[in-house]
């Protein structure tokens, strides 16, 4: 019966949310006639092929049952760079962009080639959006998951980047070098905690559950990011994490009690607290000349 609906009437028959019913339509245009998102309204009145009509069908139903459109799309966009996620990565999220907006600007004040080190790197989003709009940054990025690096090194061939990120499996500093040192560290790591019924909600659902609990409060990887910063960053070296919209003033803490300064607590686009970030500052800076 649908395969003689044009892709109007499909989309107004569809039991999605418009703007989702037209991101999935625009990707099927896209895959099977390599057409641009536009011909959703210069051509609303074309019949998919049964090839494309099967494909939408199961998108959309997918879909319904609560599958991310990230994933069923494999691709989204974040600050400047379009990425290919997969259910091995969690979904990058724009809230996430706050800690590459850290991140440049402390390169821009640095100026000269600033190392950067992307703790739990996933999809490679923070490694490859900072080696994106800061050509000049030295970037490693780290993640215990194989499939996770995997995907992030995908993610650099298809923007170009292989060079510019240097990718290692491990969990958070393990794969590291003892000495090894950077000017600054970003991570979003997983926060959620345990009994967070969110976790059973939308994308949640779909995603990693290792990206998004740390199986106990939510708070023990930033811990142990924190605890282990100050022995990898230089001397006024820039740590910033991300966490849940509730932690701001645990993560302050853990990052006062660890011996930083200059904290400081940045909202996202929605005004919640989500990135704490301090400073490494040596003794013998403490107290200027």
């Amino acid at each position: 019966m649908n395969g003689n609906l044009s892709l109007r009437s499909l989309l107004n028959h569809s039991a999605l949310a418009t703007s989702e019913a037209k991101i999935l339509m625009a990707y099927i245009l896209e895959k099977h006639y390599q057409l641009p998102r536009s011909a959703l309204l210069s051509r609303d009145n074309m019949q998919l092929h049964p090839e494309a009509m099967e494909n939408w069908q199961n998108l959309e139903s997918r879909r319904l049952a609560g599958e991310p459109i990230a994933y069923l799309v494999g691709k989204r966009g974040f600050h400047n760079i379009e990425l290919y996620v997969a259910p091995g990565v969690l979904i990058p999220r724009p809230e996430t962009e706050l800690l590459v907006e850290i991140g440049l600007r402390e390169i821009k004040r640095i100026r000269n080639s600033t190392t950067v080190l992307d703790l739990g790197t996933g999809s490679g989003a923070i490694a490859l959006a900072i080696a994106h709009d800061a050509p000049q940054a030295i970037v490693t990025a780290t993640d215990q998951s194989p499939e996770a690096l995997d995907i992030a090194k995908i993610n650099a061939q298809q923007l170009k980047m292989v060079s510019r990120v240097r990718f290692i499996q491990g969990s958070w500093y393990e794969p590291l070098d003892a000495h090894a040192s950077f000017d600054i560290i970003l991570s979003n790591p997983p926060y959620i905690a345990a009994q967070d019924a969110h976790l059973s909600q939308g994308d949640l659902r779909f995603e990693p559950f290792s990206a998004l609990t740390d199986q106990g409060n939510g708070l023990s990887c930033i811990e142990i990011i924190i605890s282990g910063a100050l022995g990898h960053l230089n001397s006024n070296g820039l740590i910033a994490i991300e966490h849940g919209f509730d932690q701001s003033d645990a993560v302050v803490t853990l990052l006062k009690l660890a011996g930083f300064h200059d904290i400081q607590t940045h909202q996202d686009f929605a005004g919640h607290y989500r990135v704490a970030s301090g400073k490494k500052i040596d003794g013998n800076n403490l107290f200027p000349h």
